[in-house]
């Protein structure tokens, strides 16, 4: 269900958004897929941020592996 909202932005951002909307049908359209696109990306941030707390938590473990399995490569 779409809602009608009215937001204030600066002027050279809206004649950015103008010039940039070509493909879409209106301005509308173009602030939705920038808010879809922003949020992606944020959810995406903070999912990195969360794999990344994972991987420093074992970092020792992982690094004390990788030794290990370089240990066994074949010196050429």
């Amino acid at each position: 269900m779409k809602v009608k909202t009215s937001i204030t932005v600066d002027k050279d951002l809206l004649s950015a958004v103008d010039r940039l909307s070509g493909r879409y049908k209106n301005r509308s359209e173009f602030v939705e897929a920038a808010l879809h696109a922003f949020i992606a990306h944020i959810n995406r941030a903070r999912q990195n941020a969360a794999d990344l707390e994972i991987i420093d938590e074992n970092a020792d473990e992982l690094n004390k592996e990788a030794l290990d399995v370089l240990g066994y490569q074949v010196g050429l």
